[in-house]
């Protein structure tokens, strides 16, 4: 029950019907008796200086953030974390009430890392990641701290995944991680993938309404020693994870960064375990799966 001591958290975004949210936060609040609530807020691009001023004076104590927002919400943000800062985007917001901060951080490829590393030890593997765009960034960064020992970063524009590449390279140098990243074009990924363990791939390539897209790799050319990550979750059986199966590939589903990533912030904001099963289950209820 809502009362005057009720705590706040949400998500904000422009548009903002969409979110699955709101589902998983509130079924791991209730279930840890915790007198908080989970809520959308639609703010548009030119409010959101307003906007984190207004839950700042609200006493709101936590933020995911979404589309179109998470580059532009830095420079209103008192410190980023180091991942958020190599990433570029924010995607969780913390307001430090007693130290009246504000703290970003990005969850996204930690969701993305914590679900492969269930079923895959990431250390001394080669990955590559298919696209280039804001969801490979963040995935490449968090990656490639892992303890992996190669990166390849494909995609149809050479240009951004070379660019991506040396980025990371760039980043990793001041942090003295020392991994083989390459970058290369997406008609070597037979190549590529011959040689690897781990294929993410970031592209929006079976998302609905186009669930018959034809998938950045075939059957042929996955193996039974590769583990395939496609992150989109809708719908959870995309094309890439069909071929993977018949390749008798290990499959990890696009849902679960979206589930581990709001785990993460759910800690973030609350400094305590989330109760994973509960948040879960709830978040595959609202997705129809």
């Amino acid at each position: 029950m809502v009362n005057g001591k009720t705590n706040i958290l949400g998500v904000i975004g422009d548009p903002i019907e969409h979110t699955f949210s709101p589902a998983m936060h509130n079924a791991g609040l209730n279930a840890l008796g915790l007198n908080y609530i989970y809520l959308p807020f639609h703010v548009l691009p030119q409010n959101l200086n307003s906007a984190i001023s207004g839950a700042k004076s609200l006493g709101i104590r936590g933020l995911n953030v979404t589309i179109p927002h998470k580059q532009n919400i830095i420079p209103y943000l008192d410190e980023i974390d180091g991942i958020a800062e190599m990433i570029g985007a924010v995607n969780t917001v913390k307001f430090d009430l007693e130290l009246d901060r504000t703290i970003g951080y990005n969850t996204d490829a930690y969701g993305c890392i914590r679900a492969i590393s269930e079923v895959m030890d990431l250390k001394d593997k080669k990955v590559c990641i298919t696209g280039a765009g804001g969801a490979a960034r963040a995935v490449a960064f968090q990656i490639a701290t892992s303890g992996i020992a190669e990166l390849t970063i494909l995609n149809r524009n050479y240009n951004k995944a070379d660019n991506l590449a040396i980025d990371v390279k760039k980043n990793l140098k001041k942090m003295d991680i020392d991994i083989n990243i390459e970058s290369r074009k997406i008609e070597d990924l037979a190549g590529v993938l011959s040689e690897s363990e781990i294929l993410i791939d970031t592209t929006p390539l079976g998302m609905h309404p186009h669930d018959d897209d034809k998938p950045i790799a075939t059957a042929d050319i996955l193996h039974e020693d590769l583990l395939v990550n496609d992150i989109v979750y809708t719908p959870m059986e995309t094309s890439l994870i069909k071929e993977a199966k018949k390749a008798n590939s290990k499959v990890v589903y696009g849902y679960k960064m979206l589930l581990y990533q709001g785990i993460r912030s759910f800690e973030i904001w609350l400094d305590r375990e989330a109760p994973v099963e509960v948040m879960e289950k709830a978040l595959l209820d609202v997705l129809g799966i």
